[in-house]
């Protein structure tokens, strides 16, 4: 075979990205075909049913299915307030009236002749559906949500947890290999997307979320301090849906790891700009990548389109790559040799290898299994 597979993340300066923005159910799409959007504009909207509440008035009042109808105060349609009566008996003697109340606030949807029960239905809740990043609407979807299309520098991560936030750009650690502490991390820092060093703690952690920090992206962070922030471990699965602020991203794994070189100096070239984050990982079938997009600051006309041939071709001579398994997980190298056919390991397993070089000079065979590259 020609390549083997080989796993790699986006480190791109420049990349024309395009992100789907799809309502959950058929709603209205608010924006046009080539319309210039902001990552927190609002393009489509729809509204969710609310929820249902029985009101067994038959046994509320002592009536027949058939007499409810009769008894009722409301009809259809009609607005009706949490313990307001919805329907009662209208005795001569009015202490023994009875009446069916109302357990939530609503309106009124159906009233059966057959069950003798009401049903009552809640406000419908809105559910808007943003942009996420700044970029021009390619194509829509008629009710159902729309494609925003930018161009600029785009930053994939190993893990991340939480979902989409917009904000400006800034670096608050001190090199791709410090650890990030509470002190790092001043007041100005609110709503922003912040990038840390090798590690952030589970204090800096803390104080980003006192702070209001819209996203923490770091090289690594420790196994136990996600497992207290989110109360349970994670497993393997789809994450984005965790209710934490700020959402965390990893860009080399857990533990301490410095951020890869080219990785830190990109962001920190972007620093100031308007950015967008995603924590959202899968990494089983149809991988997701946890993400940061930084669109060019130009504003006139629609992106360009990437060059044919522009993605990245697979494991070659030259390619930057990481390792993603012991021994050495987190090391950065760059390939060297990639020699033809199978060859034995120090497991005695016989598979293809690549050979890497580390920035001290030092080379190795590694599985290519055992290495991703870092797509630049």
């Amino acid at each position: 075979m020609a390549h083997g597979y080989t796993p790699g993340l986006r480190v791109t300066e420049q990349a024309t990205v395009r992100r789907l923005r799809r309502l959950p159910i058929a709603g209205t799409v608010l924006v046009r075909r080539g319309a210039r959007v902001r990552a927190q504009d609002v393009v489509a909207r729809a509204e969710l049913p609310g929820d249902v509440a029985a009101v067994n008035v038959t046994s509320a009042l002592g009536i027949t299915p058939e007499e409810v109808e009769r008894y009722m105060l409301k009809k259809p349609g009609d607005a009706v307030a949490r313990d307001e009566a919805i329907a009662e008996t209208r005795p001569f003697i009015k202490w023994f009236r009875s009446a069916a109340r109302s357990p939530i606030d609503g309106r009124v949807e159906s009233v059966s002749k057959i069950t003798g029960q009401v049903m009552i239905r809640t406000a419908p809740k809105p559910v808007d559906v943003r942009a996420y990043i700044d970029g021009v609407v390619v194509e829509v979807m008629e009710r159902e949500g729309v494609v925003v299309e930018t161009t600029g520098a785009i930053v994939q991560g190993i893990l991340g947890v939480g979902g989409e936030v917009a904000g400006e750009l800034a670096m608050a650690g001190k090199g791709p290999d410090a650890v990030l502490g509470p002190s790092d991390l001043g007041d100005g820092l609110a709503g922003k997307i912040v990038v840390a060093g090798a590690l952030a703690t589970h204090d800096a952690y803390r104080r980003a979320a006192e702070i209001g920090v819209a996203a923490l992206v770091c090289g690594g962070f420790h196994d136990a301090d996600l497992r207290a922030l989110l109360g349970y471990d994670l497993g393997v699965a789809i994450t984005g849906h965790e209710k934490v602020r700020p959402i965390l991203i990893m860009t080399e794994g857990f533990g301490r790891i410095p951020m890869a070189r080219a990785t830190w100096e990109l962001l920190a070239s972007r620093a100031g700009r308007p950015a967008s984050a995603n924590g959202t990982t899968q990494i089983r079938a149809g991988v997701m990548r946890p993400e940061i997009i930084i669109p060019s600051s130009a504003p006139v006309g629609p992106p360009e389109r990437a060059a044919p041939g522009a993605a990245d071709s697979g494991l070659h001579v030259g390619s930057p790559v990481r390792l993603i398994r012991e021994p050495g997980f987190g090391r950065l190298g760059t390939v060297r040799q990639l020699p033809a056919g199978v060859h034995a390991v120090e497991c005695e397993a016989r598979v293809r290898v690549v050979e890497v070089e580390f920035p001290n000079g030092e080379r190795a065979m590694v599985p290519r299994a055992n290495v991703e590259i870092i797509q630049s």
